[in-house]
């Protein structure tokens, strides 16, 4: 299996998860889907109050430069570490 049938097959897992992620681990799911997907963030930092979209990005910001490889092994990591939670 392909490292990109991996990352496909987690992304389906990511939707069935018995149990909520905290908030953490779904800000980790967003980025390390982000990066994996589209590389680097080059959009724009939201601005005013809110809250939910800064924090999104700032996660996505933090993965600047990392392989979309890499980031697919985290993200399937991350799955299976939830799965098994």
């Amino acid at each position: 299996m392909t490292i990109q049938e991996s990352f496909e097959n987690a992304v389906k897992e990511a939707n069935s998860l018995t149990e909520r992620p905290s908030n953490e681990d779904l800000l980790s799911i967003y980025s390390l889907y982000k990066q994996a997907t589209e590389g680097d963030n080059n959009t724009e930092r939201p601005g005013g109050f809110d809250f939910k979209a800064a924090a999104k990005y700032n996660a996505w910001e933090k993965l600047k430069g990392m392989a979309k490889e890499e980031a697919m092994n985290k993200y399937i990591d991350l799955i299976a570490r939830l799965k098994t939670a």
